[in-house]
Order: structure tokens, then C-alpha cells, then sequence
């Protein structure tokens, strides 16, 4: 029997694309996984989008009151019963392979928690010829620095590392959740292919980067505990990787 695969998978008013992210995952090779949608209390039709899918992989749940998705990710990581855990924005597709590809890649080397390189994509879906590479490996203060890694491209094994909380921040979760695990393991490892394309949308959670400030403070100072100086330092240091588009 193969290993059962967790896909996590938060979700607030995003039925416009979360058919075709269904959809990416529905056509995995690898098929033994389950996908926790966890609805922040959506006011359009991502219900209705979600439950046309008949498919018993698929697991929706819908929160009561809109809490932010860091909750939404949390409720649906604290369902999960896979031996491994990705996750996978709503908006950002799989490659048919990536599930398949992945588990070879941790298998062989023996880490446990991947990355890989991913490709942006407009609202359309169409492809923007650009790819976003992964580093060979990235620590706690990598992630501090620059965080070069693609959300929906994270796999790890829970089997070794045990489950997670994400701390309730609204935006830049993602950050936290990898540097909680950076504590309890040194690297997180990338895997050098595209297996996930990032959808890029004007009106995002983290489109602006002027309101992302903020939630950087907050993650340094009031999660992370770093000193004010080193706190500005790692802000002032994301702001030139945005502004001059370092990698």
C-alpha cells in the first residue's frame, strides 16, 4: 500500500480557480492522497464549485466565521492523516507528476521537507516564461532573509517531524509555519524542476508589499522574538530583494 499523501489546502472566495486547482491534483499520477479544503467562510460560490467534484479525496470543510488562513490551514493540517503533507494555494496548479516526483526525491536522499522550483501564470492561466528557482538547500535564517520558498511546492515528512501550528498572522503564515520547522530540522532541501505554477492575481493576500511590512514586523518581532535591529534589518533586506527582484 502505497503512503497516504496530505494535501492542505485553505480556501477564501477563490471559485473562479479552484476548479482547476482541483483539477491539478485530480490528475496526479500518484493517487493515493487526500485534499483538505478548508473554506474561511467564502461568500461566493466556492461550495458549490468544490462539492460538484464527487470525488471521496476530496474533503471540504467550511468554517463558520471568517478567521483568516492561518486558521483555515491550521483546521485543515489538524485533520490530516498522511504519512506526508503538501500544500497547495487555491489559486496555484500542480504539475501532473509533482506528488509522484516528490516522494522519489525525499525517499532517496532521506529529508524531510522539500521544495521545488515553480513558474508564474496569470489570472488566465497563461504561462508568464518565468521561473522561480529553489535553493540546493535553505536554513532558518535563509528563510529569515529572503524565504525562497514556493508555498504550494512544500512537502514533508510528518511521520519524522510530527504536525505543526501555524501561528495566527494573516499574511506571511506560510514564512512562519517553515521557520517552526526549521526549528526542529536544519534544512529544507529543493528540488531542482517546475512542479508548480503560481498564479499570480492582482487582488491577492500578498500583493501588496507596502501592507506586507507589517506582517513582517509582526512575524520578527512578536513570533520569531528577534531583537528591533535584527527585526529591521531582515525587513530592509526583504525590501531590496523586492525592489531589485534579487534572488
Amino acid at each position: 500500500m502505497k503512503e497516504l499523501v496530505s494535501i492542505i489546502t485553505p480556501t477564501y472566495n477563490c471559485s473562479k480557480f479552484i476548479g482547476a486547482t482541483i483539477e491539478s491534483v485530480l490528475s496526479q499520477t500518484y493517487k493515493n492522497f487526500e485534499m483538505i479544503i478548508v473554506d474561511d467562510a467564502s461568500t461566493d460560490d466556492t461550495e458549490s464549485v468544490v462539492k460538484s467534484y464527487k470525488d471521496k479525496r476530496i474533503k471540504y470543510i467550511k468554517l463558520k466565521t471568517n478567521s483568516g488562513p492561518a486558521v483555515a490551514r491550521n483546521t485543515a493540517m489538524e485533520e490530516a492523516k498522511g504519512k506526508y503533507m503538501a500544500f497547495l494555494d487555491s489559486d496555484d496548479l500542480w504539475v501532473p507528476t509533482k506528488l509522484e516526483k516528490q516522494i522519489k526525491f525525499i525517499k532517496k536522499n532521506k529529508y524531510k521537507i522539500i521544495c521545488s522550483d515553480y513558474e508564474q501564470i496569470d489570472e488566465q492561466g497563461n504561462k508568464l516564461n518565468k521561473i522561480i528557482p529553489c535553493k540546493k538547500k535553505v536554513n532558518y535564517n535563509g528563510v529569515l532573509l529572503s524565504c525562497p520558498v514556493g508555498n504550494s511546492t512544500v512537502f514533508y515528512d510528518v511521520s519524522k517531524l510530527g504536525k505543526f501550528k501555524v501561528p495566527n498572522i494573516r499574511k506571511r503564515n506560510d514564512d512562519a509555519l517553515w521557520l517552526q520547522m526549521l526549528k526542529k530540522e536544519e534544512y529544507i532541501y529543493g528540488q531542482k524542476e517546475v512542479l508548480m505554477q503560481y498564479r499570480l492575481r492582482e487582488n491577492s493576500v500578498s500583493s501588496n508589499k507596502l501592507d506586507l511590512v507589517k506582517y513582517h514586523w509582526q512575524l520578527y518581532r512578536e513570533i520569531e522574538h528577534l531583537s528591533v535591529i535584527r527585526s529591521i534589518f531582515h525587513i530592509g533586506v526583504w525590501g531590496i530583494i523586492k525592489v531589485f527582484h534579487i534572488k
